[in-house]
């Protein structure tokens, strides 16, 4: 082989491993067109494609956009001559023709188009060597107030063209707070929650802020970098409430009126009003400018404030700070006279009713605002119906309302009723109300029951609630239907549980003893009732309550066989998970209300892992107990009384498991598809760890090592964090194929436990940083002739199918042919 040959091979297998390839994937063809893609940045004098000429065709010329970089021998190698610089030119067009000795076109031209591929070879830049922006305080968290902006010349559609933000240093941070944050895709510069509620201009009027761009997306320890210094202002935030607004109800003036204003921190905020309280009717309005209008009359009388909310949006309707509250007080008119609380008053009055005492109280409204001019009320009797035995009888308190006999002692049989005529009056509206005053008999007759003695009464402790045990029944001889002659009932002794009470019938004074609360045989067996009849009107003077209005009955309990009783209805426990078994845990214990043993089982134990001692109720552990399999557990405890009738009643038990470390640790998920580029320089990868104990305030601390001393040469562990690893590789020369790394990974509990996992890890081939296997490779996908041969073996099976049904069709036919020709030598003929 010639040395020229020799140097056309190895130029044929550096393409190979190195540079450009077609689309089709081969290193030499015919003149046709085709597309390249190579790498900017390759050493020059690298080949690209070797043309094959047809006779008459003896050499190939190169047209296009060459820019001096792209040659082609005679004899059709294509390669470039120079490093290739996408940033200056991301696509060359190429002609390539053939031709024969005497120069004439023969073949072509046909289209060559080379796509240069990106490196990252830029590093980003700031637009601007210094950025300054302001922010409102109290602004918006989130919302971007001003922009940094960097470029890459590198290709954007790549990793090496993408770029990412991050604020480096805040000065002063105060507290270790950040204030600021930025978004890592565009730039944009906004307060976090902690910066919107605690900058403050008049503690610190600026802040300076260090931000860095970092290309390759951040993902690479290659990537390029750049920063810039920010300086932000903060301003004072004037988006505050206003005063609480004071407006005059029915006013009179044109609508709509200006009440109030607010005040976005940057102008082009649109503006609208909240009602939270949704009312009816909502009489306010705001403008672009942020001016709050009143748009129709108020009524203090129908609603005497409003509150409301002014919120400022942005363009695509977004709140630019949280909503001002606006209050609005209705100032108060007197519009409204006094109104008589019904049409006519009633009261009584007692004939030997003393000189200055009160009768009742006239309680007119007013419904303006009160405890304020416009309510106050005065009274004065205008006029007295009859006038017997004179004018003048009574006396109403001017501001009070109050009514007074004034004059003398009133007799029943001079008349038995006076009608008043009141004038009720504030500063500007009068009114009349009517009084009507009865003058009742005297309160000088005392109730008598009808008899002292009910008797004996029996019921069961169970008797429902409500029930009447015993109607009772007292008279009184004074003024029907007046506090003389009403009848109270109450019971003064044998009631100490308050288990009884009466109800009177006002029409007939019949009393009616109900039930309460329930009967207990066990606290009080036997009752001694007294009941007691009394006036809601005082006696008068001399005349005392005797025996005649009291009367009494013995009210006997019996016995009713009821469930035992639980002191608690929900008991709590809580023991480690790791207790031996046969340990207590709890206890829970009933009271059978008639005296009987009680025997206590579970119910719902569906791990099995109590018992109960039927005598004691003490509850033990008969299992191991797991708390990552239920961290509350929850039985039934049942108390059955032992004898009578069996009766029983449960109550709840919740045991919580505190955690002890028996859980070693394990990797979050199974970890495929982890792989290195080979060949390639030392690389790392990341995993996570995590167990099921439970998580401490302190969270996860594992450590992390490699399975095998033997690994070290080859393997590095290092921690990240207390739940995250990085495996990295010390060097490259490994095989292409699966390494299956073990990692020791502890917890540091007490006990402190440990495993070792497998982190299976491929080398392979990469295109365009994917792993990249052949299809022969691939699992499942059987080569080409063992294919060809399950397609002819399918056409053959089908093959016969069709032959053997064509068979049975055409003897069947045959068969079909013979009867008929049978047939017809049989059958006579017909004229």
């Amino acid at each position: 082989m010639t040395t020229q040959a020799q140097l056309h091979c190895l130029c044929l297998l550096t393409l190979y491993l190195t540079t450009g390839y077609g689309q089709e994937g081969k290193f030499s063809g015919p003149l046709k067109p085709m597309e390249f893609s190579i790498f900017e940045g390759q050493e020059p004098s690298q080949p690209i494609f070797q043309f094959k000429a047809n006779p008459p065709a003896v050499t190939f010329k190169l047209t296009g956009e060459t820019d001096g970089i792209f040659q082609i021998q005679p004899d059709g190698l294509l390669y470039h001559n120079k490093s290739l610089d996408r940033e200056t030119r991301a696509v060359h067009r190429l002609q390539v023709s053939a031709l024969d000795a005497q120069g004439n076109t023969v073949e072509g031209p046909v289209p060559v188009t080379i796509e240069v591929k990106d490196i990252n070879d830029n590093r980003p830049v700031f637009l601007q060597q210094h950025y300054e922006g302001s922010v409102r305080q109290n602004s918006r968290p989130g919302k971007p107030f001003i922009y940094v902006n960097a470029t890459d010349l590198d290709d954007p559609a790549t990793l090496n063209g993408q770029l990412i933000y991050q604020i480096i240093m805040q000065l002063p941070k105060v507290n270790n707070v950040m204030y600021f944050q930025i978004n890592n895709q565009t730039g944009g510069i906004s307060l976090t929650p902690q910066g919107s509620q605690e900058l403050d201009p008049l503690k610190n009027p600026s802040y300076k802020l260090l931000v860095s761009v970092e290309d390759m997306g951040g993902l690479s320890e290659h990537s390029f970098t750049d920063s810039v210094h920010v300086d932000i202002t903060v301003k004072e935030n004037i988006w505050k409430p206003p005063e609480p607004v004071e407006i005059e109800e029915n006013s009179t003036e044109p609508y709509p009126v200006k009440i109030t204003q607010v005040q976005w921190n940057d102008p082009g905020a649109l503006y609208s009003l909240v009602d939270k309280e949704n009312t009816p009717r909502f009489p306010f309005s705001i403008d672009q400018k942020g001016d709050i209008y009143v748009t129709q009359p108020l009524d203090r009388e129908e609603k005497d404030a409003y509150v409301f909310y002014a919120v400022a949006r942005d363009e695509q309707g977004k709140s630019l700070s949280i909503p001002l509250k606006i209050q609005v007080k209705v100032k108060d008119i007197n519009d409204n006279p006094p109104t008589c609380p019904s049409p006519v008053t009633v009261l009584e009055v007692q004939e030997n009713e003393q000189i200055g005492s009160s009768i009742g109280t006239l309680t007119a409204h007013d419904m303006d605002e009160q405890d304020t001019i416009n309510s106050v009320l005065e009274y004065r009797i205008v006029d007295q119906t009859p006038k017997v035995p004179q004018d003048g009888l009574f006396l109403v308190q001017e501001y009070s309302g109050i009514l007074q006999l004034v004059v003398q002692l009133l007799r029943k049989w001079d008349t038995p009723q006076y009608n008043l005529t009141i004038e009720v009056s504030d500063k500007d509206f009068k009114t009349l109300c009517f009084v009507q005053i009865n003058v009742i008999d005297i309160n000088d007759q005392i109730p008598i029951f009808e008899k002292s003695d009910y008797g004996n009464l029996t019921f069961p402790e169970d008797t429902a609630v409500g029930s009447v045990i015993l109607t009772i029944q007292a008279t009184d001889a004074d003024e029907p239907h007046t506090g003389s002659s009403k009848i109270l009932y109450r019971i003064t002794q044998g009631d100490s549980e308050g288990c009884l009470e009466i109800e009177t019938d006002p029409q007939t004074n019949t009393g009616y003893i109900k039930l309460k609360k329930p009967l207990d045989f066990e606290t009080v067996a036997i009752h001694n009732i007294v009941v007691q009849a009394e006036n809601p009107e005082p006696l008068v003077p001399g005349v005392q309550y005797n025996a005649s209005s009291s009367a009494t009955f013995r009210l006997t309990v019996t016995d009713v066989n009821e469930a035992p009783q639980f002191f608690q209805q929900v008991s709590e426990a809580k023991v480690s998970e790791a207790v031996a078994k046969g340990t207590k845990v709890g206890n829970m214990t009933a009271k059978d209300p008639e005296g009987l043993d009680v025997s206590y089982s579970l119910r719902g134990d569906k791990r099995g892992w109590l018992r109960i001692d039927p005598a004691t109720g003490e509850i033990f552990s008969v299992a191991l107990l797991d708390r990552e399999a239920e961290s509350l557990y929850r039985v039934q405890v049942v108390a059955t009384e032992v004898g009578g009738s069996y009766l029983s009643s449960t109550a709840q038990f919740h045991l919580t498991l505190m955690d002890v470390n028996d859980n070693p640790p394990r990797l979050v998920k199974e970890y495929t598809g982890l792989f290195f580029c080979y060949p390639k320089a030392p690389g790392s990868l990341i995993f996570e760890a995590t167990d099921d104990d439970e998580l401490t305030f302190r969270g996860r601390h594992f450590t992390f090592s490699l399975g095998s001393e033997s690994l070290q040469k080859d393997w590095e562990v290092s921690k990240i964090n207390g739940t995250h690893a990085r495996l990295s590789t010390k060097h490259t020369g490994f095989e292409e194929r699966v390494y299956n790394i073990p990692i020791r990974i502890g917890d540091g509990g007490r006990p402190p436990l440990e495993r070792t996992v497998s982190l299976p890890v491929t080398f392979c081939k990469c295109v365009e940083n994917r792993c990249f296997q052949p299809a022969a490779r691939m699992p499942g996908i059987p080569p080409v002739g063992m294919a060809v041969g399950i397609l002819l073996a399918t056409f053959l099976v089908i093959g016969i199918i069709l032959a053997v049904m064509f068979f049975r069709m055409k003897r069947d036919k045959g068969q079909h042919n013979a009867e008929s020709a049978q047939a017809s030598e049989t059958k006579p003929l017909r004229n």
